[in-house]
């Protein structure tokens, strides 16, 4: 099947339309950030951006390559210390979504992005947490984007970075609503009552088997699992020629 827009495109357009008009949405650097600048040109005019870095609302001039890119800041509304904006957001309950990547995510919806193998001798150390635990913790929805490969999507984490549907959640006193959705290059899984995750939606293309060969136990898939809506051609020329025109993040091939 010859598609014209990339995986990663459409991973992209997918996690934009998590983001309701006005939610308040703690986004990252890479697909989360053009994901909620997506949104905001699109379907969520209202919506508003925090940075981890102290930037509330940016429109910035080109795409930013790490917190601390000078070109984060363009048209911002505000700009406060990282202490301020995780108190005045998080620690107050005024984030609606949190996006997170990782390096893993389990079947309950926990993000590792510290160790892969054993934390005391591992076999590759990650960056660690951030403000990571805390999006996680704290937010009122949680939406991780991640490309889909059984050495990521596994059946448990390595280390619990970030918190998915732990037991006794309430009585460790983690506030958020916790996982919502994990936004992948195969498709979109969500997150039963029983706080397991399940695929509700497969990208054009993308068959139940090559769901089961690349996640890491035997994920369940919903009866009537839908397909997921390819992007728009305004989405696409938003994404390509607006918000990341070199495509350092989209990395422009059509797959």
């Amino acid at each position: 099947m010859t598609l014209d827009y990339s995986r990663t495109e459409l991973m992209v357009v997918a996690a934009s339309r998590e983001i309701r008009n006005g939610d308040r949405v703690m986004v990252g650097i890479g697909l989360p950030a053009l994901a909620g600048l997506l949104a905001k040109r699109t379907t969520a005019p209202r919506s508003t951006m925090f940075f981890e870095s102290g930037v509330i609302d940016a429109q910035p001039s080109r795409v930013a390559l790490t917190m601390g890119d000078p070109a984060l800041v363009t048209n911002a509304a505000m700009l406060v210390d990282m202490a301020d904006l995780f108190g005045l957001t998080l620690q107050r309950g005024n984030v609606d979504v949190g996006f997170l990547g990782a390096a893993q995510v389990d079947k309950h919806g926990n993000l590792n992005s510290s160790v892969v193998g054993d934390y005391a001798n591992p076999k590759v150390r990650l960056p660690g947490s951030g403000g990571a635990c805390e999006i996680a913790s704290l937010s009122k929805r949680v939406v991780a984007i991640m490309p889909h490969e059984k050495r990521r999507i596994v059946e448990k984490v390595d280390f619990i970075t970030s918190p998915g549907f732990v037991e006794s959640r309430q009585e460790r006193g983690i506030r958020g609503g916790g996982p919502y959705a994990v936004i992948t290059t195969l498709g979109i899984c969500r997150y039963d009552e029983n706080g397991e995750m399940f695929v509700e939606s497969l990208h054009p293309g993308v068959t139940k088997e090559e769901i089961e060969q690349n996640t890491g136990w035997p994920i369940k898939i919903a009866e009537h699992v839908k397909e997921t809506e390819p992007p728009s051609s305004e989405q696409l020329e938003i994404l390509r020629n607006e918000l990341d025109p070199k495509g350092i993040f989209l990395r422009k091939s059509v797959e």
